[in-house]
């Protein structure tokens, strides 16, 4: 067996260490047909032409040169 890196003692420290913040008050996402419906707006509608690189639509498109 492969030795561990650091003792077993030393494990969780940096959590431990971390101070506690509480979980902020989000507006929920939607779930369903107006998920689609968002995705599809963010897809297909509101496409600037930095995104239509050559005909395709690029998620994440390099700077065109």
């Amino acid at each position: 067996m492969g030795k561990v890196h650091g003792s077993l003692a030393r494990a969780g420290k940096v959590k431990s260490q971390t101070p506690k913040v509480d979980r902020q008050e989000k507006a929920k996402k939607p779930t369903g047909r107006a998920k689609k419906r968002e995705m599809f707006n963010r897809r297909y509608v509101n496409v600037s032409a930095a995104m239509m690189v050559g005909g395709k639509i690029r998620l994440n498109p390099a700077p065109v040169k």
